[in-house]
């Protein structure tokens, strides 16, 4: 029957240890009294499982602050940077940490073992040399004598011999008097010594030697026992202190070296993170350039690794745009040129044709009737279409000097209301255009290009929507803008826009007449007042009012200084 293991300390409960590593040694046979052991009661020092049962039983594990616990929370790895470190310290920490808990358990086992052994098994010879030539019942001088003997070895252990004299009663001798006592072997080592066991084929001892782990005080023992047939009982303590102090160095040792070890590791995880995150942050300069316009913008390329790869993709798409932005610059430029030289073609024989015209103009008007009548609706018609191709291109010249980034203010202190009269009185329209607007109300801007948006808005008003057009002037004040602005209403009285044509009412050529009448006009009036008014720092809008109409709303600046100021030019941010 196989023993139990424990420990115990005095007055403790029994704990079975649960280490199946542990080394085992028998006592060999060849001595008629001295039995081969079958078993071994064997145990753990019992301060990790002390400590452990004692945490559990004083309650609660402990609690973070809040403060802390906030702080851990709120903690997000937002950085690439930050989480490749950290990926590659804990990497690194759990190796660390296996490694030095392998090499612990394995040295820890090694030393452990190593001692154990040496010690059975000079405790084991001394008993086959002399406790087993003591008699069946020895005195106590005897069994002192030989305690004393035993112990006098390499291994500087402790001895205790029990046995029973010719009266029946326990004597005992001590090697260290009272160091060592009977009440200092655990009681399941006890038991386990005394048990006798059934001779069989392979068993032939009736009793074992058993051992034990304890421990006293803090310090760890090596308790060990065994009966002689017929004769005492012995028993060895051998302080492991030696060995744990050398256990404790080593644990100390490998706890530096895993420090050391994720200290290197973060280092290097620091190298590592600043060679892959280099060129991602020059790719991410690049890119923020590009999308800045610079397509003349490329990577260095260098290596052969996935970044040198996208680098070379990076430089190829902004190859292939650069390239594609020079082809639609290159046809955008050639579209302006085209209808810029040509609407300076167009302006000499315009010039030639319009001088005619007016020549037949005044001959229709005459009152001698010089114009014979069959082709007098012919002249009108020609005259009226001169004068609108005319139109079409002066809008057009307007326009490609918009598109070319030519178009400049030249500035001017007006008073709105009086330049709203002139253009109403130069075009004829007074009896046509109610004007709502106070005298004083001065601007800095361009009258030319007031005068064209004016002009654009108030003509498409009458045209479509007929007379009268009601023209309302005012300022505002805009809290997210700088100084006040002039707010100009244009208001007639027709059909207004339907919904489907409000959003491309400002676009080039653009002709809705669903509701209106046939427009004569170029499609560009509208375009080139939003232009002017662009140019301005303004805008227009278009809406139908609640009482029936169209209404175009002009926004400008009161002072459109700041925009013709040249910027201050400054250094490239990235270099």
């Amino acid at each position: 029957m196989r023993a139990a293991a424990a420990r115990e300390g005095r007055g403790r409960a029994v704990v079975t240890d649960p280490d199946p590593y542990r080394a085992r040694r028998r006592l060999p046979a060849g001595h008629p009294s001295v039995s081969e052991p079958h078993d071994k009661a064997h145990g753990r020092a019992d301060g990790e499982a002390r400590d452990t049962a004692q945490d559990t039983a004083q309650g609660q594990p402990r609690r973070l602050p809040a403060a802390k616990k906030a702080l851990m929370a709120g903690l997000r790895f937002t950085s690439l940077r930050l989480r490749l470190v950290v990926v590659f310290a804990l990497v690194a920490l759990t190796a660390a940490v296996s490694a030095s808990g392998i090499a612990y358990w394995l040295n820890r086992e090694a030393v452990l073992t190593r001692t154990q052994n040496s010690a059975l098994s000079d405790f084991r010879q001394q008993m086959q040399d002399r406790a087993a030539v003591l008699p069946a019942h020895p005195t106590q001088g005897e069994l002192q004598h030989t305690a004393n003997l035993m112990a006098d070895s390499s291994q500087h252990f402790s001895v205790l011999l029990v046995g029973t004299d010719d009266n029946g009663r326990q004597v005992a001798g001590n090697s260290d008097l009272d160091a060592f006592t009977l009440q200092d072997v655990p009681v399941s080592l006890r038991e386990a010594v005394a048990q006798k066991q059934k001779i069989t084929g392979h068993n032939k001892h009736p009793y074992h030697l058993y051992w034990q782990r304890v421990s006293q005080g803090g310090t760890p023992y090596l308790v060990g026992g065994a009966k002689v047939d017929g004769g005492p009982t012995g028993y060895m303590l051998k302080s492991l202190e030696p060995e744990a102090k050398d256990l404790t160095s080593l644990a100390w040792s490998l706890g530096i070296a895993t420090g050391l070890a994720l200290i290197g590791a973060a280092l290097l995880a620091q190298a590592a993170a600043t060679t892959v995150l280099k060129p991602v942050h020059r790719l991410g300069v690049a890119a923020r350039r590009l999308g800045e316009g610079k397509l003349d913008t490329r990577l260095r390329v260098s290596g052969t690794d996935e970044l040198a790869d996208l680098s070379r993709t990076f430089n190829k798409a902004a190859e292939n745009l650069e390239k594609q932005v020079a082809d639609m610059s290159s046809r955008e430029e050639s579209s302006r040129r085209f209808v810029a030289d040509m609407s300076h073609e167009l302006r000499t024989p315009l010039t030639a044709i319009t001088a005619v015209t007016e020549v037949l103009e005044e001959e229709l008007d005459a009152e001698t009737g010089s114009v014979d009548p069959m082709i007098e609706p012919a002249v009108r018609l020609v005259v009226s279409e001169t004068r609108r191709l005319n139109d079409l291109v002066e809008n057009l010249m307007e326009v490609t000097r918009f598109d070319a980034g030519t178009a400049r203010l030249v500035l001017d202190d007006v008073d709105v209301a009086d330049q709203i009269t002139a253009c109403i009185d130069a075009r004829a329209w007074l009896d046509a255009v109610e004007l709502d607007a106070a005298r004083g109300i001065t601007a800095r801007l361009d009258p030319r290009r007031l005068d064209v948006i004016l002009a654009n808005l108030i003509g498409n008003a009458l045209k479509h929507g007929g007379s009268p057009v009601r023209v309302c002037v005012r300022t505002e004040t805009r809290p997210e803008q700088d100084g006040a602005e002039v707010v100009i209403d244009v208001r007639d009285h027709g059909p207004g826009i339907p919904e489907d044509v409000l959003p491309h009412v400002f676009d080039r050529f653009y002709k809705a007449s669903a509701s209106r009448p046939r427009s004569e006009g170029s499609g560009l009036g509208l375009s080139i007042a939003m232009e002017n008014a662009r140019i301005h720092g303004g805008r227009i809008t278009a809406a139908n009012s609640p009482e029936g109409g169209a209404v175009f709303t002009l926004r400008l600046p009161r002072d459109a200084s700041p925009l013709t100021e040249e910027p201050e030019k400054s250094g490239d941010p990235t270099e």
